[in-house]
């Protein structure tokens, strides 16, 4: 057999996974989890331990319908607190007003804005996994897109939450919005803060489709396995409550149901459905770049020494892919490490990718960082020059070489391809990136307005309790809405996994390992009935 189309034998010894005593997988030494493999023209496994259609239906589906991790409740519980302790304090922010804030004059944009722009930039990564990784046939992307995805919807969440609580008078927030001249409130449709409501909606919005859309089969799934379960034992099964008759799998029977939307796994339905995972994948693609973009117009439209500068979109989206890809490793790495059976699909080759990642994005960042200083010299512009002079060595130089430290100088352990391939070196650097992309928002606002024109104006900025209470309540929230999604929904597209199982080739034929087909029966285990066949999903499917 071929390198490209291999049997299950052939794949295996190629990937470097040999067959221990008691027919177990192992892989090959200097191969990690069998993943890592540098032979030219070998595709390494994207799912280990030789899994079979139904196995993958039962993992997945069981991260939503059994008991959670005893870890998962106190987690859940101390975000959750630190979310409430946010809201409390946005709270006090409306009853006392801004000036709680350690904003003044100078400093007019501080936190608030830092926080908008760091979240909208966490969001980058899940849209590029799933819509231009999937444009081009990425096949890694499978086992990372869909928490990516959740991770998208829910910074958009806490993004949003900053604009409408930086007016002031946040009962106005209305007046955000486009409105029609006819009303008399005259909004400057050239302003790029209004430019910012119609990107960030409508990137919002076409992800929150684009994730929803891909879920469709999964709560097929789930539905099914509910209704068999209530079918096989209609007065049994566990209760939501003691002392309600409400049991659990009616309840997610009909929950599941009404998410699935009449979802029948007719070949219409999936004819339908790859059109519009399609379509949504290329509207979602140009707002990659389209969204962060206008969010730099915010900045690079002024005239203010250290905004004014065109290289801001490209820079701008670049940091963000880069941070959203730190946050993706920070939250799927200890999560395959928590989660029962998730390294079988989120492997050290996932791991070492999105690393590579992070690298190039990094550097292209770093190269941006200093063609700011070489602009700025080659302007000529005295005021220009003094306001990147002051970010690195005036008052605010521990930020400045903090952002330098974490997002210039800890990526480039990558290159060192031990370091990419172990996930605590991989998980550290993400941590760090993560806080560096924080910096570097606030080293651009505060940095660049508490140094302005005249002298008598200059002041420093000192955030209050409030600020960080708020930013840190807002983590909260990040974290929660991630804890949920991990608990209730689907964490992988099942349909995916299985089209990039060996089984799903035409051109396998169950050597060594009996027949994975499930002999006729889909992965919910009952005849005929997969919410997933693979050899459905062509668009996406197995070559």
């Amino acid at each position: 057999m071929s390198t490209i189309h291999p049997d299950q034998i052939t794949a295996e010894r190629l990937a470097g996974l040999t067959r221990g005593v008691q027919g177990g997988m192992a892989p090959a030494p200097g191969t990690g989890d069998g993943t890592l493999i540098d032979t030219p023209g070998v595709r390494p496994p994207l799912v280990l331990n030789s899994r079979s259609f139904k196995e993958v239906t039962d993992i997945i589906c069981g991260y939503a319908e059994n008991s959670p991790p005893r870890w998962w409740l106190p987690l859940f519980g101390l975000v959750s607190t630190v979310a409430g302790l946010g809201g409390a304090l946005i709270g006090y922010l409306v009853i006392t007003g801004i000036g709680a804030w350690g904003m003044n004059n100078q400093v007019d944009w501080a936190w608030d804005i830092t926080n908008f722009v760091f979240w909208i930039g966490i969001g980058h990564a899940g849209t590029l996994i799933s819509a231009i990784l999937c444009l081009l046939k990425q096949k890694w992307r499978t086992a990372v897109n869909r928490s990516a995805e959740a991770m998208t919807i829910f910074a958009v969440i806490c993004a949003a939450t900053f604009p409408g609580i930086h007016i002031g008078r946040q009962w106005m927030a209305w007046m955000l919005f486009p409105i029609p001249n006819a009303n008399a409130i005259w909004p400057n449709f050239r302003s790029p803060l209004l430019w910012d409501v119609f990107a960030v909606s409508t990137y919002g919005t076409v992800s929150a489709l684009f994730w929803f859309m891909g879920m469709i089969p999964d709560f097929a799934s789930l539905r099914d396995r509910a209704d068999r379960r209530l079918r096989a034992n209609p007065e049994g099964g566990a209760r939501l409550l003691p002392f309600l008759p409400v049991r659990i799998d009616r309840l997610r029977a009909l929950v599941y149901g009404f998410l699935a939307m009449g979802w029948r796994n007719s070949g219409r339905h999936w004819h339908r459905y790859e059109a519009a995972y399609l379509i949504l994948a290329g509207i979602s693609t140009p707002l990659v770049l389209s969204v962060h973009s206008i969010v730099s117009f915010d900045f690079a439209t002024s005239i203010l020494p250290g905004w004014h500068t065109t290289i801001f979109p490209p820079y701008f989206v670049a940091g963000a892919i880069f941070g959203g890809f730190a946050m993706v490793l920070f939250l799927l790495i200890p999560a395959r490490e928590l989660y029962p059976n998730m390294k079988d699909f989120i492997t050290l080759r996932h791991v070492e990718n999105m690393a590579k990642i992070i690298l190039v994005t990094g550097m292209m960042v770093g190269f941006a960082y200093s063609m700011e200083f070489f602009i700025a010299w080659y302007g000529a512009n005295e005021y220009e020059l003094y306001c990147f002079q002051n970010r690195a060595f005036g008052p605010y130089w521990w930020a400045y070489w903090t952002m330098i430290g974490c997002n210039v100088l800890s990526p480039q352990l990558f290159w060192f391809k031990a370091m990419r391939q172990k996930p605590l070196v991989v998980f550290i650097v993400s941590c760090a990136v993560t806080v560096g992309m924080w910096f570097e928002r606030f080293v651009i606002i505060v940095s660049s307005l508490h140094r302005t024109f005249l002298p008598g104006e200059w002041n420093m900025f000192h955030p209050t309790f409030v600020d960080v209470g708020i930013f840190v309540g807002s983590c909260g929230v990040f974290v929660t809405l991630f804890l949920l999604f991990m608990r209730f929904l689907p964490m992988f597209a099942m349909a995916e996994l299985k089209a990039v199982l060996p089984q799903a080739s035409p051109h396998w034929h169950g050597y060594g390992h009996g027949d994975h087909s499930d002999h006729g029966h889909g992965a919910n285990g009952h005849n005929g009935h997969d919410s997933h066949a693979p050899a459905r999903h062509s668009s996406r499917g197995a070559h």
